[in-house]
């Protein structure tokens, strides 16, 4: 009985909570109201890997946070493979799609963070652009969440980890955060 109190894995519920504020995050409807994200399965997936992206690198640069990290991708594994059956994909056709959603999370991951780490937003724009608008982004908009996507990574790097492990998540708010050519 008095092991369980020296695991050192969180428990589920903080995974959970923590992915439940990344999803209520990325499903924000400012994003598609304002941002011009496409109100689109391929439009609210691009804004989900984004916010999880960011969370999970924030996770995996400290060592003992690396098992959260883990633990909120492999959450978000489970429930993509949830919602392919849920829309019908059948047993056989469902690891092939999640080769797929894994294969995107690593590449935006990458290019998202190789764009953060430039002096300007070029390729932060052109990455945003290429996923979540799908290639044919609105100027203003895609400047507006590369604007809110350096703000949530400065966040995330404020955060202490162990606030952070323990499901306290503090994320700007979308609708506040405007673009160079706004503030002007």
């Amino acid at each position: 009985m008095i092991l369980p109190l020296f695991r050192r894995n969180r428990p589920p519920d903080t995974i959970s909570s923590l992915y439940g504020m990344i999803v209520a995050q990325a499903r924000s409807p400012v994003f598609y109201r304002e941002y011009g994200v496409p109100d689109t399965i391929g439009g609210r997936f691009d804004l989900l890997l984004l916010h999880l992206a960011l969370v999970v690198e924030r996770l995996m640069r400290e060592e003992g946070a690396k098992a959260v990290g883990q633990g909120l991708f492999d959450r978000f594994c489970a429930d993509m493979d949830d919602n392919l059956r849920e829309m019908g994909i059948g047993d056989l056709a469902v690891p092939k799609h999640m080769k797929r959603v894994g294969e995107a999370f690593y590449g935006r991951s990458q290019a998202y963070q190789e764009a953060l780490l430039a002096a300007d937003d070029a390729a932060l724009v052109e990455a945003l652009g290429r996923n979540v608008y799908a290639g044919a982004p609105p100027a203003a908009a895609v400047t507006r969440l590369a604007t809110y996507i350096r703000a949530v990574a400065a966040a995330l790097a404020r955060q202490p980890v162990d606030a952070l492990t323990a499901a306290r998540l503090d994320l700007p708010d979308p609708a506040t955060v405007l673009s160079p050519v706004e503030k002007a």
